[in-house]
């Protein structure tokens, strides 16, 4: 697993907060960055997977 996975999931549970906060208390910036968030926290864990593939690749 790389870091780029864990710092991912981080990133997204940061941003399901800020979102869910956002939208309870009718703060739009505040959804707004917690949807940006989540997006780069699905990007980071698919760079991870990208790297996992490409080091599975050249072990074989």
């Amino acid at each position: 697993m790389q870091k780029e996975h864990v710092k991912g999931a981080g990133k997204q549970a940061k941003g399901h907060v800020k979102d869910a906060v956002g939208r309870m208390t009718g703060n739009e910036r505040m959804q707004a960055e917690g949807k940006m968030d989540k997006a780069e926290g699905k990007a980071q864990q698919k760079m991870g997977d990208a790297k996992d593939r490409v080091r599975d690749t050249l072990k074989h």
